[in-house]
């Protein structure tokens, strides 16, 4: 068998795009655009495994037990750091359940490519981390076959956590090493082997929606707003104010009167303005794991009736 055939989909060459770098640039750039069309295609296709993900996900992760751990090396590795790492600004995920580990250590200063072969150093951040059966292992190599990343799942799975790898290519190791495998099969590159392209953007996708259904399932959106959101700067500051009149109908100053005696978080300052001091806001939200919906429901269920008149 040659080794163009022996070769992985993500590496072959593309006849439709052999001449690329001869093409116009209006037609370059549409072709580089259909290149990332088929990672819509391919995270659509994926789905129904993207559901199974999260709902096996929130078995781990309710209640405030587990940890969310991303893996990787080059580009995916990347991908990873940047999908965890934004979670913490965004919906208030605790800097002490995430651990974001890549090859060559998380920097996105340098490329570590050579990092990709160390199946040692994988094993080790893995077990350093404590990883357990309440973590969830979120792993990511387009090719589905960087060792660095299948020592990491080998390792994860064997200390009991859910083990979630994504790979661009169909029959992987990746896929079948972890306990579930979600494939987002994007085909050949524009660019031959620039895993960078559709394959990233796929993975992208995949990750963006997976950790946001999480977190909205984890209560930590409140009428399509993000009422965990860390307001550590001005224009954070200014959004919490517009979410808080926005999801309750309050005045602007009303809402900055209660975020000022909630700290600035937002659900509790929902409930201020709703008639609740801070601390029984507070003692209300932790009854309730952080579901504000739930301790909204359960102050309505508790009201005594009106009194009828007349």
């Amino acid at each position: 068998m040659s080794e163009r055939l022996k070769m992985v989909g993500t590496e072959l060459v593309s006849e439709r795009y052999r001449d690329l770098e001869l093409s116009p640039d209006s037609a370059m750039l549409r072709m580089l655009l259909e290149g990332q069309q088929r990672a819509f295609s391919a995270v659509s296709a994926a789905l129904p495994d993207l559901e199974n993900a999260l709902r096996q996900m929130l078995g781990r992760l309710r209640g405030g037990r587990g940890r969310l751990l991303y893996v990787g090396a080059g580009t995916s590795g990347r991908l990873a750091v940047l999908d965890g790492v934004e979670l913490g600004p965004t919906f208030g995920w605790p800097d002490d359940r995430l651990v974001l580990i890549l090859a060559g250590g998380a920097s996105f200063a340098r490329a570590e490519e050579a990092a990709e072969d160390d199946q040692a150093a994988a094993r080790k951040a893995i077990e350093e981390a404590g990883c357990g059966p309440d973590d969830v292992v979120l792993a990511l190599a387009a090719s589905g076959s960087t060792p660095f990343t299948l020592a990491a799942v080998e390792t994860a799975r064997r200390l009991g956590a859910l083990t979630i790898g994504f790979a661009n290519n169909p029959g992987t190791q990746l896929l079948q090493k972890a306990e579930l495998g979600i494939l987002l099969d994007t085909g050949p590159e524009v660019l031959a082997g620039s895993t960078r392209l559709a394959a990233g953007t796929s993975q992208k996708m995949a990750l963006n929606l997976l950790s946001t259904a999480l977190m909205v399932r984890l209560g930590k959106v409140f009428h399509g707003q993000m009422v965990d959101v860390r307001a550590t700067n001005a224009k954070l500051r200014r959004r919490a104010v517009a979410i808080l009149v926005d999801v309750t109908g309050c005045s602007r100053e009303e809402a900055l009167a209660a975020l000022q005696k909630t700290g600035y978080r937002v659900k509790p300052a929902v409930l201020v303005v709703k008639g609740m001091d801070p601390e029984a806001a507070e003692a209300a939200l932790e009854r309730h794991g952080g579901d504000l919906h739930a301790v909204l429901e359960t102050g309505r269920g508790e009201r005594k009736p009106a009194e009828a008149k007349g």
